[in-house]
């Protein structure tokens, strides 16, 4: 006797089952209707139903309802679930939230840099980005100062194999440092820049455990004027090492910050056409 499927749906209007993947923390998801893309912080259970919240890369949260075929997984239509308390390992993350390549050698520097001004920038980059950038062969390089920035990019040469990215200190419109950045063009060569008058500040003040970080009179070195306010000692490069002990990973440091880093490096490893 032949039976017969009591689902009448005409084949081509029926939805393809969607795998459902725990909401493990740190997985970076897409949101269908508004295109929100963050990473996974935390799974609740409301009175309407299941929820995951989401961070971005600037660290704005979002709330979304757990639905079917609700998420967007490196490309594909997925259902997030709440994961079980024995799931499966999550995939590691590096500290700036890229997703980490387990044995994964250094890449062959590639000919492209990215310059940035400032020891501390320096050190800064490569906590947050360090693992990023070997795996790209993206060499960072200590840029002391930017008031010879024009000679330092001509003697670089930039050219379409060897792009050169320059992260700039207090990046402001009016500022001796942007009518510098302006004097410095060429489709090779990109500078870009925080509104911060040190990298410090770069540092969300929560990290370091402080409401804020405080205004320094005019005229007075920014940097001992801080640990003066802040009650710390007078020795910046000591200062300097607690800061950066207490960060962890991109969600310790400002939007501004995370942004030009992020552009610098696409610039620099965007294939030549």
């Amino acid at each position: 006797m032949r039976s017969y499927n009591p689902d009448l749906t005409p084949p081509w209007k029926r939805s393809t089952p969607a795998p459902e993947v725990p909401a493990e923390p740190d997985l970076v998801v897409e949101e269908v209707s508004t295109g929100f893309c963050g990473a996974v912080i935390r799974c609740e259970k409301t009175a309407e139903g299941p929820t995951v919240t989401l961070e971005d890369r600037f660290g704005k949260h979002r709330v979304f309802p757990l639905v079917e075929r609700g998420f967007l997984l490196e490309g594909r239509v997925v259902t997030l679930v709440r994961p079980s308390a024995s799931g499966p390992a999550r995939p590691a993350r590096t500290a700036s939230g890229s997703v980490a390549v387990p044995g994964a050698r250094a890449r062959v520097a590639r000919a492209g840099r990215i310059y940035v001004e400032g020891r501390h920038d320096a050190e800064l980059v490569e906590k947050v980005w360090g693992d990023d950038l070997r795996v790209e062969g993206v060499v960072v390089e200590y840029l002391e100062g930017v008031d010879d920035l024009r000679s330092v990019v001509a003697e670089f040469g930039p050219a379409p194999g060897a792009r050169l990215g320059v992260l700039v200190d207090h990046l402001v419109p009016g500022s001796k440092e942007s009518g510098i950045a302006a004097q410095v063009t060429g489709p090779d060569v990109l500078v870009v820049g925080h509104p911060y008058i040190d990298v410090w500040e770069a540092v969300k003040p929560s990290a370091v455990a402080i409401p804020a970080w405080p205004s320094v009179p005019r005229g007075e070195d920014w940097k001992t004027g801080v640990c003066r306010a802040l009650g710390w000692p007078e020795n910046t490069g000591a200062a300097w090492q607690h800061i950066l002990s207490r960060v962890h990973s991109y969600r310790d440091l400002e939007p501004a910050l995370l942004g030009s880093v992020e552009r610098l490096i696409d610039f620099v490893t965007e294939p030549v056409a």
